[in-house]
């Protein structure tokens, strides 16, 4: 419920805060008054675009603010899932200013227009008779069937298990297109797989290879340079044998003195490192395999392992190796995925039946209910002075599957007798559209829990009778939930339980709205005024005071 709406430095109103209460509230004022003001400042709170052109005069920047008692309309996990605190007295604001930046809150967080527009829309409608609660709309003449009908439970089920199957089909759909890249690349990463494979780098160190490789291009040099070796240390009149005819004449002078004792044992000593040195020269030149097929195979091996790190932007063996088993892995994840989809597919398979049976079971009940809403339409309409209206809810059971069912729906009309009945779009006029409408909202009212409901001139098109009618309607609406109404009618105003008007006033050379909370005896003469203009006679307000009774 709509408890208080302040308003400042809004379009033609300074300052202005308006306390309401449950019931029906009716808000009248002359055209032109500012009844549009309050609209405006009102679409701001749930949400709308703003436009900055409203800013008043008196500061740079627009507030509207409001507070709303939410107890009772469920919406602590609203709160919850947007991390906002709950309040039962919930208070909402919108500032706008001249710089064009727009800010929201709730409760005094910063919130966005979609988060705002998600809380208000639960909290107030408003109606004008040009959109006349999208009685155009398909889905909303379905939903008026619905509800109309008791089908909440039926509703429920189908919509659980529809949100279900759109929830496999769509991971059904998301797996398909796996499949599908992953078919497309298969052939490549096989490729790939196959290549690397080839190396066989589980078993192959390509790190030792390449050393053994080196020593094969290199096999002839090291040959002529351990062969050299061994001819410049044993071959004749080399160095060993130099040193031979030295340490022969060394050794004629042993004893004689201690140091030259010491250097000819350490010649000694090199004479048989040197004939070690040759002896493994010689041994390892044997050793050193010349075979030119061996060191092709061995350069066509290294070549790859090198042309595969590169291809591949690897540095070493151990990531080539990491990426073959991401290669394994993606070619055995297709086959996975195969199977995951024979699975899921068999699942949809069986939720689409499920599925289609609740939603004809929903159609059942739906072509069961439609009879007695007509009737029940019917019934408050004749008391709405549109006696010979007709109104039809056409249904026809569709092949394919909604989030709303297999129901197609049509609501026809017809306001005169002998005429057929057409989509209500197409036969009602604005005031007949109006009272059809407004026998919903009673209906609708005693079903379920509805928010702050405002009817912006709703009554506009009719007079007389069916006005008092559609004051007496609104009286009763009243009852079931917080209802306002801008109305020219006396017959609508009287039958208010709360009544505002709307006027314009000029302080200080400048136009100013104001509200104003009328009492009973504000009330009996602004009832008169509507029925007499700006003369009110003693006639008039005896009138009014019958209306008001």
């Amino acid at each position: 419920m709509l408890c208080t709406l302040r308003i400042q430095n809004f379009a033609l109103i300074d300052q202005i805060e308006l306390n309401f209460n449950a019931g029906y509230s009716v808000i009248t004022g002359e055209t032109g008054s500012g009844k549009s003001i309050l609209l405006a400042a009102l679409n701001l709170i749930l949400g709308e675009r703003a436009d900055f052109s409203v800013i008043g005069p008196t500061s740079d920047k627009a507030i509207v603010e409001a507070e709303f008692s939410i107890q009772g309309f469920h919406l602590t996990e609203y709160f919850k899932v947007n991390d906002l605190d709950f309040e039962e007295l919930t208070v909402i604001r919108r500032e706008i200013n001249t710089s064009g930046k727009s800010r929201a809150f709730i409760n005094d967080t910063p919130v966005s227009l979609n988060v705002l527009k998600e809380l208000t829309s639960s909290l107030v409608n408003i109606h004008s008779q040009y959109n006349t609660l999208e009685l155009k709309s398909r889905s909303y003449q379905l939903e008026i069937v619905d509800t109309l009908g008791d089908l909440k439970q039926e509703v429920a089920h189908f919509e659980k298990l529809y949100k279900s199957l759109s929830s496999a089909s769509s991971e059904l759909k998301r797996l398909n297109d796996a499949l599908s890249l992953s078919i497309q690349q298969q052939d490549y990463n096989s490729f790939q797989l196959r290549e690397l494979e080839e190396l066989n780098l589980e078993r192959t160190n390509f790190e030792a290879l390449e050393l053994e490789l080196s020593k094969a291009e290199n096999s002839e040099g090291i040959v002529a340079a351990l062969q050299s070796i061994e001819g410049v240390v044993e071959g004749e009149n080399q160095v060993l044998d130099r040193l031979r005819v030295v340490k022969s004449s060394l050794d004629k002078m042993k004893g004689v003195d201690k140091d030259v004792d010491e250097l000819a044992s350490r010649l000694y000593s090199t004479m048989i490192e040197l004939t070690d040195i040759a002896s493994d020269a010689q041994r390892f030149a044997e050793l050193v395999e010349i075979d030119p097929e061996k060191l092709i195979e061995l350069t066509a091996l290294v070549n790859r392992f090198n042309h595969a790190l590169k291809k591949h932007n690897m540095s070493d063996q151990a990531e080539l190796l990491d990426y073959k088993n991401q290669l394994e892995s993606s070619v055995v994840g297709v086959s996975d995925l195969q199977s995951e989809i024979e699975k899921l597919t068999e699942k949809v398979n069986k939720q689409q039946a499920e599925v289609e049976q609740a939603a004809k079971q929903l159609h059942t009940a739906r072509l069961k209910a439609i009879e007695p809403i007509s009737q029940a339409i019917q019934a408050i309409l004749v008391d709405l002075k549109l006696p010979n209206t007709k109104l039809e809810f056409k249904l026809t059971e569709r092949a394919d599957l909604t989030a709303s069912g297999c129901t197609d729906i049509v609501l026809n009309f017809s306001a005169n007798l002998g005429i057929e009945t057409v989509p209500i779009e197409k036969a009602a006029s604005g005031g007949e559209l109006a009272r059809v409408m407004l026998a919903l909202q009673k209906l609708i009212s005693e079903k379920r829990l509805l928010p702050t409901v405002l009817f912006d001139e709703i009554d506009t098109g009719v007079s007389g009778d069916v006005a008092q009618k559609i004051g007496t309607l609104l009286q009763k609406m009243g009852e079931h939930f917080q209802l306002f109404a801008i109305s020219h009618l006396p017959q609508v105003a009287a039958k208010a339980s709360h009544h505002f008007r709307v006027e314009k006033e000029i302080v200080n050379n400048r136009t100013i709205t104001r509200v104003a909370v009328l009492n009973q005896q504000e009330r009996v003469e602004e009832i008169a005024r509507l029925m007499s203009g700006e003369l009110i006679t003693d006639a008039a307000i005896e009138n009014a005071k019958a209306l008001m009774n």
